[in-house]
């Protein structure tokens, strides 16, 4: 990790119940951090971080309640990183880091917030992600430059390129074979 240490603090992961955040939380959590999944249902946060294992936690938050969002994570320590994982639409995911905001803000965030660093990734559709998985993509793949789909382990490594090197702020990341090219 590129000066900062997990130890530094929790990374969260806000949609980290399932998907590609449940993937990033994996990877922190096998990497050795303390990991909090959240997300609207406490049950599945819980059962998320259970999967996990030894070091992860949940907080189950509820973001159109921004009113209930401080209490919840009153007891939460030192955070070192922050990933929102949020559906935009239907099979469509923005994952965005803090070290996040959402990617039409994340310059701003950049400038009116640093040092704090901002940048989102946009995987398009990830083909082994459970909402894509089984629906016929061979016109996507036909369309796609690099000949095949991003994987959610594509997505896993560009959020933690974003996240771990201190040099990257301010970046609008496109994870989709060169997709939005065509």
């Amino acid at each position: 990790m590129n000066g900062e240490s997990l130890m530094d603090g929790a990374v969260v992961i806000v949609g980290g119940t399932a998907g590609l955040g449940l993937g990033i939380a994996r990877h922190y959590h096998d990497s050795g951090g303390a990991v909090i999944v959240t997300g609207r249902d406490e049950t599945r946060a819980q059962a998320a971080s259970k999967t996990l294992g030894a070091g992860a936690s949940f907080l189950g938050l509820r973001s159109a309640e921004p009113g209930s969002i401080a209490a919840a994570c009153a007891d939460v320590g030192p955070v070192s990183r922050l990933v929102l994982a949020a559906i935009a639409r239907p099979g469509s995911t923005t994952v965005t880091t803090v070290n996040g905001g959402i990617s039409s803000l994340i310059r701003t965030l950049a400038i009116e917030l640093a040092p704090i660093r901002f940048n989102a990734i946009h995987p398009g559709i990830v083909g082994d992600s459970p909402y894509w998985s089984n629906k016929p993509l061979g016109a996507v793949l036909a369309r796609t430059p690099t000949g095949r789909l991003t994987t959610m382990a594509d997505v896993v490594d560009a959020s933690v390129f974003l996240l771990e090197n201190r040099a990257i702020n301010g970046v609008n990341l496109y994870v989709d074979g060169g997709w939005m090219l065509m």
